[in-house]
């Protein structure tokens, strides 16, 4: 379950239609496989992530950009998703997941993880750089890991000091509590960020956190909510920063971050919760106390 899950089954939105089945971050194996089908075969364990199919045919697809084609596909919303015991899907949206990580584990890369490995390793910061992960949540406690992983030195940045434990455990060097400190300031005491990976919600703090670069830095949105960015022009301009936003992964990226997590140790922290109890899992969700996703369980007795 991701937050963008709670608008989906909320359906208010203009043009919502009924039944509504959330569900974007997915795992299971393949039942049935249609007659054009190739290179699949029925028990390959799969995921399916934010990214649920394509056109193929447009500017995008043919650059391999898949997750910008104007007619990109998103279970959930696009058809219906994986808050059930099936999910028919484009065979494109399908990545192979790899021997030694359980469909628990699986299903959150196909948007949390996929999402945020991608904005650390395709920012393009030399290696030994400074990487700064704001907010620890469903998105930032996979970019810790990500980052210290990929052998960045390695920053947390989130509200309170009772998860400055956490942090360190999940790889992060430093530490830095927003709630007791500007924390673009305490980035540029702790010798300032090469890259910023911003995963919370709210926009409001982008301003002050781009203090926090270094000259040539880059802060990458990867959560986000309806608000706008409003930074200073000079700032950007005379320092050389970037703000550039990231979106998801495609399928193949969805293979590639599951294989480094089996290769590195990198798991999501997980709760696992009934289908049937879907409703009360987007209760869980919606007041932020899950640490860090829910993955809903359609078999009592797990995988």
């Amino acid at each position: 379950m991701c937050n963008a899950d709670i608008a989906t089954a909320a359906a208010a939105g203009k043009g919502s239609s009924f039944p509504v089945t959330p569900g974007h971050e997915v795992a299971g194996a393949i039942a049935e496989i249609g007659d054009q089908v190739e290179g699949w075969a029925v028990g390959d364990r799969v995921a399916v992530g934010w990214f649920g199919g394509s056109c193929g045919h447009c500017v995008y697809c043919r650059a391999g950009d898949v997750v910008h084609c104007a007619e990109r596909k998103v279970p959930g919303l696009s058809y219906p998703g994986g808050w059930a015991q099936s999910i028919t899907v484009p065979a494109d949206a399908l990545a192979r997941i790899p021997d030694g990580l359980d469909l628990f584990d699986a299903a959150p890369f196909g948007c949390a993880g996929v999402s945020t490995f991608n904005a650390v390793r395709k920012a393009g910061i030399c290696a030994g750089g400074r990487v700064a992960v704001f907010g620890i949540g469903g998105l930032g406690h996979l970019a810790v890991q990500f980052a210290a992983k990929l052998g960045y030195e390695t920053i947390a940045v989130a509200r309170g000091g009772d998860r400055e434990q956490l942090a360190r455990d999940l790889g992060a060097h430093h530490y830095i509590d927003s709630d007791t400190h500007a924390p673009g300031a305490a980035l540029k005491e702790l010798g300032g960020a090469d890259l910023i990976v911003y995963t919370a919600s709210s926009t409001a703090p982008v301003d002050e956190l781009l203090t926090g670069l270094n000259v040539h830095g880059q802060l990458t949105l990867v959560g986000v909510d309806a608000g706008s960015v409003i930074v200073p022009a000079a700032q950007l301009v005379m320092n050389g920063h970037t703000l550039t936003g990231h979106l998801t992964g495609s399928a193949r990226e969805t293979e590639e971050v599951m294989e480094f997590a089996v290769t590195n140790g990198v798991r999501p922290m997980v709760e696992r919760m009934p289908l049937e109890k879907a409703g009360e899992a987007v209760t869980r969700l919606r007041s932020g106390a899950p640490r860090f996703r829910i993955v809903l369980d359609t078999a009592t007795g797990g995988e």
